[in-house]
């Protein structure tokens, strides 16, 4: 069975409604970003951090998976899929994909300040937290990485990346590094594919199915069960 690894950002998630930082009427209008996702920002106002997230995640409880999403999910039935991506929700798993990378932590998640590997699942009731939030007995922050600060999963990622079959990038800007560097992990010979609305500049070797995330699924989809 071909594997396939794909890589998603914002856009992925952009037909569930879920907002994004760099869109016209996105985060980066209404919030300075260094100040609500930088370690920097955490540090100087930890109130502020943890208010954005609150609301980010009740915006997600009432986000629903879109028709890419299960699009990843029916590519199952014939590839072994494996799925990288930069959005912290998490409407992959939702949507019932089996094997999800998150490169930029998870929204629905916290973790101890003072012990990053003790991590905690919100309750869909208990979504919000303050400085002064304690779970068994950790004061905690939000499971995200901020600017500033390394991405642990980047190095799993590119191994998978260097044993795809097939390739995939969906929804991204491909400006966004450490992700934007996985390409650069492909063997030689991998069909490589990018799917966006509006493609950033690509190598000419990789494949660009010019559509949103749901239309360039079934596409893609269409083109690898020929």
């Amino acid at each position: 069975m071909k594997k396939i690894v794909i890589s998603t950002g914002a856009g992925m998630s952009a037909e569930s409604g879920i907002s994004t930082f760099r869109d016209a009427g996105g985060l980066w209008e209404k919030y300075p970003v260094m100040q609500v996702a930088s370690a920097d920002g955490f540090r100087a106002d930890p109130e502020l951090v943890h208010r954005f997230y609150n609301e980010r995640r009740h915006q997600l409880l009432d986000a629903r998976p879109n028709p890419g999403h299960y699009g990843l999910v029916d590519l199952e039935k014939n590839f072994d899929v494996r799925i990288i991506t930069q959005n912290v929700d998490d409407l992959h798993e939702r949507a019932g994909s089996s094997s999800v990378l998150h490169l930029h932590g998870e929204l629905m998640k916290v973790r101890a300040i003072d012990d990053e590997n003790t991590i905690f699942t919100l309750d869909a009731g208990k979504l919000d937290t303050t400085p002064d939030t304690l779970i068994e007995g950790h004061r905690v922050r939000p499971h995200i990485v901020f600017f500033q600060e390394a991405v642990p999963n980047i190095e799993p990622a590119c191994r998978l990346v260097e044993q795809a079959d097939i390739f995939v990038v969906i929804g991204t800007s491909m400006s966004v590094y450490p992700a934007a560097g996985l390409l650069s992990y492909v063997r030689p010979g991998t069909e490589v594919y990018y799917i966006d609305p509006n493609p950033a500049p690509v190598p000419e070797w990789v494949q660009v199915i010019k559509a949103g995330a749901s239309e360039g699924i079934r596409l893609l989809s269409e083109k690898l069960l020929k």
